[in-house]
C-alpha cells in the first residue's frame, strides 16, 4: 500500500484525539474500519506508530517522528483545498455557505439571508458542532450556527469570530401524550425516574450533559442511544423520554414540557470565517429565532411566565 495524504490525516486525527473511537467519529468512519486502516498503515511502514491501552492511543517514538513529517503535508494540502474552494466560490458568483446544527429557526434564517444579502445560500446540517466549526476554519463554510451543551465547551479553531445568540436556551422534555407527566405544565425530573431516556451520542456534549444532570438528580435510568428520527419514534410510542429544543413544533403524538428549574441548557452561537461579515447574518438569525420561539406554544408560555433566554426573546 502506498501512503496518501488521507492516510496521514488518519494518523493526525488519532494523535489529536488520543482515541480510535473519537478519531473515527471525527473522520466519519466506523471504529473497526479505522482500526483496520491504521493496521494497514503500520504494515506499510513496517512499525507500530501508536501504543493502545486503557488510557487511549499514544504515539510511539517512531510515531512522533512520522507525525512531525505528516503534519506539514496535511496542513499544506488543507491550505491548497481551502484556497481553491474559495477561488471557485468567487468565480461562481455570490454564495453564502451556511452550516448549522438542527434548529427550527433555519427556514426563517435562510429566507432572510437570501432577501437581505441578495445572494444564494447553501446549507449543510450536521449533528456535530465541532465538525461544523472545523469546516468553517478549513474554508468549507462561511458561517455556522451551533449549540454548545452547558458544561461541555466547544473546540473553537483559532481565527473564527463568534457572537452569542442565546446565552442559555433551556432544553425541554418530550414524551408520549399519554405519559402521566404530560398532564403537568412543568415536569420534575423525579416524575421521570422510572422512564428510559433516549439521546443521540453523536451530538457533541449531549450525552455527557444529560448524564451529569441525571446523576445530580440522583437518577440512573436506562439510556437508549439513537439518532434524532429513531428517538422521536421511540418517544411517541412511549418507549422513552428525551430532551428536545424548546422551539420544537407542535405534534399531536408528542407532548413537550419544560423541566422545573431548567437543569438542561445550551448556548446558541454564530461563528464566521475570517473576512466574512457577521452583523447581517446575526441580525437575520436573531429575527428568525424569535419567530420560531414565539411560534412554539410551550416555549412562548415559558417566556411569558418569566423565563429568560436572552435579549432576542425579551418579552417586556
Amino acid at each position: 500500500m502506498e501512503l496518501e495524504v488521507r492516510h496521514l490525516r488518519v494518523l493526525c486525527a488519532i494523535a489529536d484525539s488520543g482515541s480510535l473511537h473519537k478519531a473515527a467519529r471525527q473522520l466519519g468512519v466506523s471504529q473497526p474500519s479505522l482500526t483496520n486502516q491504521l493496521h494497514r498503515i503500520e504494515q506499510a511502514l513496517g512499525a507500530e506508530l501508536f501504543s493502545r491501552g486503557r488510557t487511549g492511543c499514544h504515539p510511539t517514538p517512531l510515531g512522533r517522528t512520522v507525525l512531525g513529517r505528516a503534519r506539514p503535508l496535511v496542513d499544506g494540502m488543507t491550505t491548497l483545498i481551502t484556497e481553491t474552494r474559495a477561488a471557485a466560490a468567487r468565480a461562481a458568483g455570490p454564495l453564502l455557505r451556511v452550516g448549522s446544527t438542527a434548529s427550527r429557526a433555519l427556514p426563517g434564517w435562510l429566507r432572510r439571508l437570501r432577501h437581505d444579502l441578495a445572494t444564494d445560500v447553501s446549507l449543510r446540517v450536521d449533528v456535530s458542532a465541532n465538525d461544523l466549526l472545523r469546516t468553517v476554519a478549513g474554508g468549507g463554510l462561511d458561517v455556522a450556527f451551533v449549540h454548545e451543551v452547558e458544561g461541555c465547551p466547544l473546540r473553537v479553531p483559532d481565527g473564527l469570530r463568534g457572537r452569542v445568540l442565546v446565552e442559555r436556551e433551556p432544553q425541554f422534555i418530550s414524551m408520549a401524550p399519554d405519559h402521566p407527566a404530560a398532564a403537568h405544565e412543568v415536569v420534575d425530573l423525579a416524575d421521570l425516574a422510572d422512564d428510559r431516556w433516549t439521546v443521540d451520542p453523536a451530538v457533541d456534549g449531549e450525552w455527557d450533559g444529560l448524564r451529569r444532570v441525571l446523576a445530580g438528580a440522583g437518577l440512573d435510568p436506562p439510556v437508549l442511544h439513537a439518532d434524532y428520527h429513531t428517538a422521536a419514534t421511540l418517544i411517541v410510542h412511549g418507549e422513552a423520554v428525551g430532551p428536545c429544543q424548546p422551539t420544537s413544533g407542535p405534534r399531536d403524538d408528542m407532548a413537550i414540557r419544560p423541566l422545573r428549574g431548567d437543569p438542561l441548557a445550551v448556548r446558541l452561537l454564530l461563528f464566521a470565517a475570517p473576512g466574512i461579515p457577521l452583523d447581517r447574518p446575526y441580525t437575520a438569525l436573531t429575527a428568525a429565532y424569535r419567530e420560531a420561539a414565539l411560534r412554539a406554544t410551550p416555549y412562548r408560555r415559558w417566556l411569558h411566565a418569566g423565563g429568560t433566554a436572552g435579549p432576542c426573546l425579551d418579552m417586556a
